[in-house]
């Protein structure tokens, strides 16, 4: 039995967030019977418990601002490491989810070490070029994922654009890689256009089957919200655009609340979060088009999603984003009127163009991106 333990994740049950995905279908869709996954889970107790046949164990951290998530991987590494001396655990493999430990990795890495455990670390994206951290706060993310790369004996890299970088910006530690995606779910909502859950919510946020344009995601300046509703305050289009985010007690959208008179422009509906899956899946399907403006990161479960959803995807042009999407998605930058054209122009595809980004869409997903295929390299991976 391999003994497989994952920190760096907020925990499952999963609600937003791409490692939350990526670890609920892992342990959900597990096929291999001879791995047993540990899962830490950020809480404000220090219970177990069983979920999709994993083992959870809850992390209680105070809540003390930007050094929380820090504080909740040092605590998940520490339980781990002493329920695996305790239980004389066999078999046991530590998988960190993003470079957030690197200055204090060092110690606990010789201890696994010393152990026989092989320390996997997934680098995530860019995380120093996040704008929502000062310069100071950017700076550790960027150490931190210098002494992340360092000690790992294995990176498991989401996109080959940050696998490459990473060979070329670490090639003083030769580090190992490999490159697993993200996977999607490529079945159709089980809610069918008259349900109940999505007539109402139609109703409820005013809206119609394929007359708005869609965005779902965190609510932060490098996803280029900015961009993406100045350009869309610009275009002559009569859709919507429909934002499924979490903006309560957020300074950025008061920010552009200010900057760009967004409340004015009737067409644009902030509508909150939706975590009911098979009711966002259907509302990204009903979506005329899907924005992607997201500049930092690796391989993002968002756009996946997207892609197997939404018949039109309009991504940010940056590497990350064509390396999942190729030619299935239409592509925007960030020059003035370049997205407002964009949109003018989608509006008046015919429905033979419209299918046919859609069928590449969902072909570069079925052949790279299905969670049978990312789970089934994960477990070879593990088992190896």
């Amino acid at each position: 039995m391999k003994n497989i333990f994952i920190i760096g994740s907020k925990g499952i049950p999963a609600k937003y967030g791409g490692f939350e995905t990526f670890v609920e279908n892992l342990t959900e869709q597990k096929k291999n019977e001879n791995i047993k996954y540990h899962i830490s889970c950020l809480s404000d107790n220090y219970e177990e418990f069983e979920y999709n046949n994993a083992r959870c164990f809850n992390i209680k951290v105070p809540n003390i601002g930007a050094a929380k998530a820090v504080y909740y991987d040092i605590l998940a590494l520490k339980t781990t490491i002493e329920y695996i001396k305790k239980n004389n655990i066999e078999n046991p493999m530590v998988y960190i989810l993003a470079c957030r430990i690197g200055p204090f990795i060092k110690g606990y890495k010789k201890e696994l070490k010393k152990m026989g455990i092989p320390l996997l670390v997934n680098p995530d994206g860019h995380e120093w070029k996040r704008s929502k951290w000062n310069a100071i706060i950017r700076k550790y993310w960027k150490i931190s994922e210098k002494l992340m790369i360092k000690y790992a004996d294995l990176l498991v890299c989401d996109s080959r654009n940050i696998e490459k970088y990473i060979k070329e910006e670490y090639s003083q530690y030769n580090p190992n890689t490999t490159f697993i995606a993200y996977g999607a779910d490529l079945e159709k909502s089980k809610l069918d256009d008259n349900d109940k859950k999505i007539v109402e919510w139609y109703k409820e946020k005013k809206l119609e089957k394929k007359e708005y344009y869609l965005v779902v995601g965190r609510f932060v300046p490098e996803n280029n919200y900015e961009t993406m509703i100045t350009e869309f305050m610009k275009s002559n289009t009569n859709k919507d655009f429909v934002l499924i985010t979490n903006v309560e007690e957020n300074k950025y959208y008061e920010y552009l609340k200010e900057k760009t008179n967004f409340q004015i422009d009737k067409r644009i509906k902030f509508v909150g979060t939706v975590y009911d899956k098979e009711l966002l899946k259907k509302i990204r399907e009903n979506a005329y088009g899907y924005f992607h403006g997201h500049e930092v990161g690796g391989t993002n479960p968002s756009l996946i999603e997207a892609l197997a959803n939404t018949d039109l995807n309009v991504l940010l042009d940056v590497g990350f984003n064509k390396e999942v999407a190729e030619d299935g998605a239409l592509y925007f930058n960030k020059e003035k009127g370049n997205l407002a054209n964009l949109i003018d122009n989608m509006d008046k595809y015919t429905e033979e163009q419209i299918k046919d980004y859609s069928k590449k869409a969902k072909e570069r997903v079925s052949k790279e991106y299905t969670w049978n295929k990312i789970i089934k390299e994960y477990e070879d991976l593990f088992m190896k």
